[in-house]
């Protein structure tokens, strides 16, 4: 248990402090133009996450969290035992009413792409950085905000 804590808070302590690991920033940039192109704050909301809520991850105070289509299909799927190639998953991070960052994770093929851009839409983490894995190892197939459907 002290472990994890003294994880979670590494892991806190290196978004506040904004150093960052940008191993793709062309690719973040692409993908920032594409998820706004798309409107995702139009997607379908994650589950738990229909309104914005609290949160205690290094992703905001508050966070809103958006799936595309494909992620959503596969929520009302049964048998589902890893995210299917496409997967999207967005998430808005507040500091009260500022939008403090924008997260997104994307699948593709077997693995996961991340990006982390601060509120202005410039990349702090992008590629498969290791703090980024290291969190998310613990999710459903990294997926930490909802777990596989029953």
């Amino acid at each position: 248990m002290r472990a994890a804590t003294l994880f979670f808070a590494m892991c806190v302590a290196a978004t506040a402090n904004g150093c960052g690991d940008d191993q793709d920033p062309e690719g973040a940039e692409d993908l920032w133009q594409r998820i706004h192109d798309d409107g995702y704050r139009s997607w379908a909301r994650a589950p738990g996450y229909e309104t914005r809520r609290q949160s205690n991850a290094p992703h905001g105070n508050e966070v809103d969290i958006y799936v595309n289509g494909v992620l959503e299909e596969a929520l009302g799927a049964s048998g589902v035992s890893s995210w299917p190639d496409g997967s999207l998953i967005v998430k808005d991070g507040f500091d009260g009413s500022d939008l403090e960052l924008v997260a997104a994770m994307e699948k593709r093929g077997a693995e996961w792409y991340w990006v982390e851009w601060d509120g202005d839409g410039s990349s702090t983490y992008s590629g498969k950085p290791d703090l980024c894995i290291d969190c998310h190892t613990s999710g459903a197939d990294y997926v930490r905000a909802f777990g596989f459907p029953e």
